[in-house]
């Protein structure tokens, strides 16, 4: 039954909206860093952050690497948190450079679990992030799951208001077929239904998931 739901919210978010296209990112570090930029700011500020990267030749692993903590923040300051995220990044950087010679290759031999287990080990890098990492970065079938999800799943009663990021995570994991294309359009759709739509407060008006049975919560 779960399962039903679920695909069925899918297919009319797909038939509304169409494919998403995400995630942006013209490489496997530029997907990394996004993941990474994009904690607590929107998408736009995060493209700033990127284009200065590029613009300053600076977005390899290696050159990331190298660069100062301090020249890094105001290259990526766009993104808010400057600071922070530069912390962020050279601690993920550290731990690839540490553990795996600076080689994406080498992560990639990782299994999904081991590599979700070492991701979330970073100082920094969070659930969310990590799952983002290992969806788009590195192809693996791990639903991402955020505030959208939750209150998109809550609303139409197939998880519990209460229920934590695991347990909203193994919803989508455990009642769909294990494939990472699903998951990547899935979480998009989700993404563009829950800004247009599914706010803080709701408006189901119009909504492609209109005619589901919900609930509103404030």
């Amino acid at each position: 039954m779960t399962e039903t739901k679920l695909m069925e919210i899918y297919e009319l978010l797909y038939d509304h909206y169409g494919p998403q296209h995400w995630w942006p990112g013209q490489s496997r570090e530029e997907i990394i860093i996004g993941a990474i930029l994009t904690q607590n700011t929107n998408w736009k500020n995060v493209e700033k952050a990127i284009a200065n990267l590029k613009n300053a030749n600076c977005l390899s692993i290696r050159q990331l690497h190298a660069i100062a903590i301090e020249a890094l923040a105001e290259l990526i300051r766009p993104a808010g948190y400057y600071n922070i995220k530069a912390r962020r990044i050279k601690n993920f950087l550290d731990w690839l450079f540490n553990n795996y010679d600076g080689n994406l290759e080498k992560v990639e031999e990782l299994d999904a679990n081991r590599l979700r287990e070492e991701l979330l080990t970073v100082k920094g890098i969070g659930k969310e992030t990590a799952d983002s990492i290992l969806l788009y970065a590195f192809g693996r079938a791990v639903f991402v799951v955020d505030t959208y999800s939750w209150r998109i799943v809550s609303r139409h009663r197939l998880i519990d208001p209460d229920s934590d990021y695991e347990e909203l995570r193994e919803l989508f994991e455990y009642n769909l077929p294990q494939d990472e294309k699903l998951f990547n359009e899935y979480h998009a759709l989700l993404v563009r239904i829950g800004k247009e739509y599914c706010k803080t407060k709701a408006n189901c008006t119009d909504c492609p998931l209109q005619h589901l049975p919900h609930d509103v919560l404030e």
